[in-house]
């Protein structure tokens, strides 16, 4: 955390509100049953606890509902044991925070540019809680509508900032009972893609039709132009939608409830409830896991969802995901004894591999040889999935005949029948299949093809034999780049297709863990980073097959003799694609990812000279403690952070600390390494923190091939952004995402401070001369 921000901890505390009110001034604070009552009694704030959990967060609900319903909460993701020893406080600073009983800030308004003691908070009628200025009411300095929870109110902005390339994004709860973040979320689009999405972690699942004209329609036969309006508004600045509830209805929300469900609810004042006006998708089904794992869902039953293979707990279906647990899963017994249960008239769950078999026994041969097949089906080709999470819809045409084989335990079979009360005839085929016959298709077996589907984004991975990147290699005759761990091979493709494939040494994972970890890194998509097309996991050979991206590495380019250069405003376009990457990959991918590795030469650039991460999955692939070894031993000196030299925790923040050492190279064209052998005082981090921390003038610090052409606003949140991020605690380091505000100007940041290791090394230096 930046110290500007420590100034929340030690600010002194005022006293405590003692009467209801809609407002909370400097100093004062709200703790126990204490609330703020908005001046209309429409809603409430304080602290909560669902279904008395004995967790309690701060936030807003309706006043006078039968039911405590919730539309913001601030700390969902770190509540507090006791309310009575916790309090919710506005500080003099202008931050409004949550402090637990120990005084300890877990919870903060974040800002950063307020003038002491002239701040207060009000809560609004529409839900809405603002900081505004004293003297001026109209100033709003920080409001909740901005950060949204599940809950989206009418008279709230949910669009996209031009200026910031921030998104309203709405994150349903965990469960009923858990206002953490779950995995389903509600996104805005871009201008130009003006849609709303909604997405299972990091795949959509629906989408919206476009915000056209002054009206915004999700489905134009369930919206009653009589109950509410969406308003569509796009101007220089943003793009969003606001939405009006009009009259019978004097309450309405719109909510992405924890089962991946967007509805609109309206208040019926004579019943006393809320009731349904819309929700999409319509199909329950279409949302995974509505249902749970080695599910059935079908729409037209009821209940919809059938726990094919396994049960189904007391729960309501509103109540929580994953309803379904699963029952005799396989165990990939290495006397082949598992068998497969038939799951008929299908529609198949997503992200399954594909190969070219001879038939349908060779399909289930192929799926029993392999550990990490969990079900397969055949079409015209041999499906695969490696995921025993799935779902699936039984088709509404019994006609159409879609047969899945889900793999279990041999024990299991046993159970399955008797609970049918009769042997399966799938099941008889399946185990009368000879050893034999597989031992002849292992020699014989499948050429590998990748899917893909007219104008859509393929999301599945080429699998390639080792004899195929071998040829498309030439036998790896073209070496185009050596790490640590891997090597990097120039190849292409029968199509022509120009590929790097990086070979992977040390490799001691088996295969199911490292088929898991590639499926993992191949569902990763973002513009700044490189995107993984393939792999080989043949024996013990290990693979990774990416795009061929001619410009090479950031390196390359930057450290190069000759009078070509990066311009500034190519190197800053650089910097804040590579931050924002990061920030992708820490913060909004499916699965976090450290990459431990960050330097110019995992840097590519694509034709326009934009930045793409590469290597990012291969910390993940090889696991914490080799690659820290590999690491610290080959070719990375100066871009370590000091936790990880001395053993500590590693983070994401590791990253952070070697992306400012990285920043540091792009604005000066050296190597931070270059003066390590010399003088200390010459060392060019130390220089710039030392410039930075005193105001002086950093030019003379930018490569001297730039001749001044450097944009100065940019140059000085860029040099005060790396002084950040080299910080020697990596408390003291922002996020990536802190960092991507600040350099796009979103975000002001003071002067940093110089990091103790150098003005310890300076010391040292001097010392001995």
């Amino acid at each position: 955390m930046f110290p500007y921000l420590l100034l929340l901890l030690s600010a002194s505390f005022g006293p405590s509100l003692s009467i209801s009110t809609d407002t909370i001034l400097s100093g004062e604070s709200l703790s126990g049953n204490r609330t703020l009552i908005s001046q209309g009694g429409t809603f409430e704030m304080g602290f909560f606890s669902p279904s008395n959990t004995g967790n309690h967060y701060i936030g807003i609900w309706y006043k006078g509902m039968p039911q405590k319903t919730l539309v913001w909460v601030a700390n969902r993701s770190r509540p507090v044991p006791n309310p009575f020893s916790s309090e919710l406080k506005l500080l003099l600073d202008g931050n409004l925070v949550i402090l637990a009983s120990s005084k300890r800030q877990i919870w903060s308004t974040g800002l950063t540019s307020l003038v002491p003691n002239s701040t207060s908070g009000v809560l609004l009628d529409d839900g809405n809680f603002i900081l505004r200025k004293t003297s001026n009411v109209s100033s709003v300095a920080w409001q909740s509508f901005d950060h949204p929870t599940d809950t989206w109110l009418p008279g709230a902005k949910f669009g996209f900032n031009k200026l910031t390339s921030k998104r309203t994004v709405l994150v349903a709860w965990r469960d009923s009972d858990d206002p953490a973040p779950g995995i389903f979320s509600a996104i805005p689009g871009t201008e130009g893609r003006a849609q709303l999405s909604l997405f299972n972690r990091s795949e959509a699942y629906w989408h919206s039709s476009d915000w056209t004209g002054d009206e915004f329609r999700l489905q134009p036969s369930l919206i009653a132009e009589d109950v509410m309006n969406f308003t569509y508004v796009s101007n220089e600045n943003e793009a969003y939608v606001k939405y009006s509830s009009l009259a019978p209805y004097n309450l309405s929300r719109i909510v992405l409830e924890p089962t991946g469900l967007l509805k609109q609810l309206v208040w019926a004042k004579h019943i006393q409830e809320w009731r349904v006006l819309w929700e999409q998708p319509t199909q329950r089904c279409e949302v995974y896991p509505f249902c749970g794992a080695s599910s059935n869902c079908n729409q037209s039953d009821v209940p919809i969802c059938d726990c094919a293979l396994g049960y189904l707990d007391d729960l309501k279906q509103e109540d929580r995901l994953g309803q379904c647990e699963r029952r005799s899963p396989s165990k990939c017994s290495g006397d082949r004894k598992d068998n497969f249960f038939l799951m008929p008239n299908t529609s198949f769950p997503k992200n399954s591999d594909s190969f070219v078999v001879e038939n349908i026994e060779a399909c289930r041969s192929f799926c029993l040889s392999n550990c990490s097949c969990s079900a397969y089906a055949y079409t015209a080709n041999c499906l695969i999935w490696t995921d025993e999470k799935f779902s699936v819809q039984r088709s509404a045409d019994d006609a159409v005949l879609r047969d899945f084989y889900v793999r279990i335990a041999g024990s299991g079979l046993k159970e399955e029948n008797k609970k049918q009360g009769k042997p399966s005839s799938n099941f008889i085929t399946a185990v009368v299949v000879s050893v034999a016959f597989l031992l002849v298709l292992s020699g014989s077996l499948v050429t590998i093809r990748r899917r893909r589907s007219a104008g859509a984004v393929d999301d599945h991975l080429m699998h390639f034999e080792y004899r195929v990147l071998k040829k498309a290699t030439k036998n790896f005759s073209e070496k185009i780049g050596e790490g640590g761990f891997s090597s990097v091979f120039r190849g292409a493709l029968p199509d022509s297709t120009p590929i790097a494939v990086k070979k992977l040494a040390n490799q001691n994972q088996s295969s199911k863990q490292f088929l898991a970890e590639v499926r993992t890194i191949g569902t990763i998509q973002h513009i700044n980073v490189v995107r993984l097309r393939g792999f080989c996991a043949q024996e013990s050979k290990r693979f990774l097959v990416y795009e061929y991206l001619a410009n090479g590495s950031l390196a390359a380019h930057l450290f190069q003799k000759g009078p070509n250069t990066l311009d500034w405003k190519t190197r800053y376009g650089i910097i804040i694609g590579i931050a924002k990457g990061l920030e992708y990959l820490h913060e909004r991918c499916r699965d976090r990812i450290i990459h431990c590795d960050i330097k110019p030469e995992n840097i590519l650039l694509d034709s326009e000279l934009m930045p793409q991460i590469a290597d990012f999955g291969l910390a993940k692939l090889m696991g914490r403690d080799v690659s820290r070894v590999i690491t610290t031993m080959r070719g990375t000196r100066g871009y370590l952070a000091p936790e990880w030299i001395l053993g500590g925790a590693i983070t994401s923040k590791v990253d952070v600390f070697s992306y400012g050492k990285l920043l540091l190279e792009i604005i000066s064209g050296k190597r931070n390494i270059e003066e390590l052998n010399s003088d200390m005082r010459d060392y060019l981090p130390l220089q710039v923190a030392n410039s930075i921390a005193k105001g002086e003038e950093v030019l003379p610090l930018v490569d001297r091939r730039l001749n001044g052409q450097v944009e100065m606003e940019e140059l000085c949140r860029a040099c005060k952004v790396a002084c950040w991020c080299i910080q020697d605690s990596d408390r003291d380091r922002p996020t990536m995402s802190q960092v991507v505000q600040i350099l796009e100007g979103a975000m002001v940041v003071e002067n940093p401070p110089i990091p103790r290791t150098f003005l310890r090394l300076v010391g040292s230096y001097a010392s001995e001369a």
